[in-house]
């Protein structure tokens, strides 16, 4: 259960110089957050648990029936996918914060602290991706078990991938929350764009070859190019041969990455600017 018993921050500092303001007021709701993912064990515990039963019930199930076209196990396909379905909940969550700090209002509290509402944005969404980063590291001890190898330097690039699509997680749940005013339509929506986002996004099955609407859907999906880095990071053992295609061309890496940090960007941006029309 979401702890929504935790005071607001503390976040008027009048002696102090506007950015040194705003930068206190990030450091304090990310700690904030950082916390709150700290005291909740069992939310941790239960927000592994999808992730590992798709990776080991689901991948071994499919793995002993056939291998990937891309001369991997299932398994080691699969777990870029379920790395970022356990990092999409726990940054997905701070938009649910805000939806309870409204309605306890605590949200009134922080919106009338003399600081810029982009700073508090900032500060929550680097809290959510912080908790939905160290969700991927815990994911990265299994890494072994699916067949990925586990090499330092592989691994530090794919985290840093999953930290900046946690963000853009954290980013869009904020830009939601903000957006909508009950925690009901919040998880209805959230839970209607994510699932399919996950699914559509190569993480199940090979992005390229796919027929009419469904490979068009994949395409079009900015997590595909988030799973796709993360894979082609993590392990060579696929090669190009699971990657989504543009005209016949597999796109680079860095032009993936560049992707999803140009869409953690635009939601930062349009969630700083609703938050600061919020009441």
């Amino acid at each position: 259960m979401l702890e929504t018993n935790l005071p607001a921050p503390v976040l008027v500092v009048p002696d102090r110089p506007p950015l040194v303001r705003d930068l206190h007021a990030v450091g304090l709701l990310w700690r904030r957050e950082v916390i709150r993912f700290r005291r909740n064990w069992a939310q941790i515990v239960l927000g592994l648990m999808t992730p590992l039963m798709f990776l080991f019930i689901l991948g071994t199930g499919i793995d002993a029936a056939a291998r990937s076209d891309g001369g991997g196990g299932y398994q080691a396909f699969l777990f870029p996918g379920v790395l970022l379905m356990a990092v999409q909940a726990p940054a997905v969550t701070v938009g649910a914060s805000i939806v309870w700090d409204r309605q306890a209002g605590l949200l009134r509290q922080m919106l009338v602290a003399p600081v810029r509402r982009g700073a508090l944005v900032v500060g929550i969404c680097l809290g959510g991706a912080t908790t939905g980063t160290l969700y991927g590291v815990a994911m990265l001890a299994f890494a072994g078990l699916a067949g990925v190898p586990y090499d330092p330097w592989r691994m530090t690039a794919a985290m840093l991938e999953v930290a900046l699509t946690a963000l853009a997680f954290a980013a869009l749940a904020v830009w939601a929350a903000v957006s909508l005013r009950r925690p009901e339509t919040f998880q209805m929506v959230v839970t209607v764009a994510m699932m399919p986002l996950l699914f559509l996004s190569g993480a199940m099955f090979p992005a390229s070859g796919l027929p009419g609407w469904l490979g068009a859907a994949v395409l079009a999906n900015p997590l595909t190019y988030a799973v796709d880095a993360v894979r082609r990071t993590l392990s060579s053992g696929f090669g190009d041969a699971t990657s989504p295609r543009w005209f016949g061309a597999v796109p680079p890496v860095a032009v993936e990455v560049g992707l999803i940090a140009l869409i953690a960007l635009l939601a930062l941006t349009l969630a700083a600017r609703r938050f600061a029309r919020a009441e």
